[in-house]
């Protein structure tokens, strides 16, 4: 799988998303600033929501009304006061090349695609909300632009079912997410990497957890992509800031991750230089097995 021309994969870097979602509020500003102090920790691309009204939010909830920096508004009032619009992803775009970081977004209809499709976008990210959105998947495979799916809240036969109707996309790559803010470790369930490696070439891993262990741990078990909540600070307000990374927290888990990537090596069991002094002043070899140890490091 390639995004932006990055090749994706075992033996790859592994690709790191930093979701800043509406962490922002709202403001432009901050948006542009999150996304260079995501960039000065280490992340290979920020990601955004993309929204439309009234489609994109469930009837039900629209007239629910929830207590917001704006006063008392319905839930519907308060997406809106969320969302960027052309303006001010034009601006994303602009900042984003000329710091060097990628962008995407999370598409929650099919106009919200239709309204991305004008950046020319480098992947699409489907969330776990629309795994069973049957029109937005079709409308995202019909772009033919590699996809990244969600599977929080999912039956395995529901990721299969939505993995079909994305199957006319050149690259999706299917992560491992359970949704709950934050996640209980017990439920994160980093095993079902290993069973979707049997069937997708590219996993990966989209955490809700607290901390970065989990996150870093999943890089070990096979993940290729790595996605987390981003903030520039826990104190503003928003439902995500509490479980999102702050700058800090964020390079941590990308220098954990990088030393994993190191660390996994390539398989093949072998003697290393470094290690001869402590096999010289502290290893017992036997005769019969002298020769064998002899063949092996001259082989090395």
């Amino acid at each position: 799988m390639e995004i932006n021309g990055r090749r994706l994969g075992p033996g790859e870097p592994v690709y790191i998303a930093a979701e800043i979602a509406a962490n922002h509020g709202g403001d432009l500003e901050l948006a542009l600033y999150q996304t260079l102090l995501a960039k000065d920790a280490g992340a290979d691309a920020v990601k955004f929501q993309v929204r439309t009204f009234p489609e994109s939010i469930p009837e039900d909830q629209r007239d629910v009304m929830k207590s917001t920096p704006w006063g008392e508004l319905s839930y519907l009032d308060y997406r809106k006061r969320l969302e960027f619009g052309k303006l001010q992803y034009e601006a994303i775009d602009a900042h984003c090349r000329s710091i060097g970081i990628d962008w995407f977004v999370s598409v929650w209809s099919e106009q919200a695609v239709d309204f991305m499709e004008q950046f020319d976008p480098i992947c699409y990210k489907i969330g776990s909300p629309s795994l069973t959105d049957d029109v937005l998947l079709r409308r995202v495979a019909a772009t033919e632009r590699p996809v990244i799916l969600s599977t929080g809240g999912s039956r395995q036969e529901q990721v299969a079912a939505a993995s079909v109707t994305l199957a006319s996309t050149n690259d999706l790559l299917v992560c491992q997410c359970t949704s709950s803010y934050p996640c209980d470790p017990a439920e994160v369930n980093l095993n079902y990497l290993a069973k979707l490696r049997l069937t997708y070439l590219d996993v990966g891993y989209s955490g809700h957890e607290l901390g970065t262990a989990i996150s870093i741990a999943a890089v070990a078990l096979g993940a290729v992509y790595v996605e987390r909540h981003f903030t520039s600070s826990h104190e503003l307000w928003g439902s995500d800031q509490a479980l999102s990374l702050e700058p800090q927290e964020f390079a941590e888990m990308v220098k954990g991750i990088r030393e994993v990537e190191q660390a996994l090596g390539d398989g093949i069991k072998r003697v290393y230089d470094s290690e001869q002094d402590s096999l010289k002043k502290l290893r017992r070899v036997n005769a019969t097995r002298q020769g064998i140890q002899e063949e092996a490091k001259a082989a090395h």
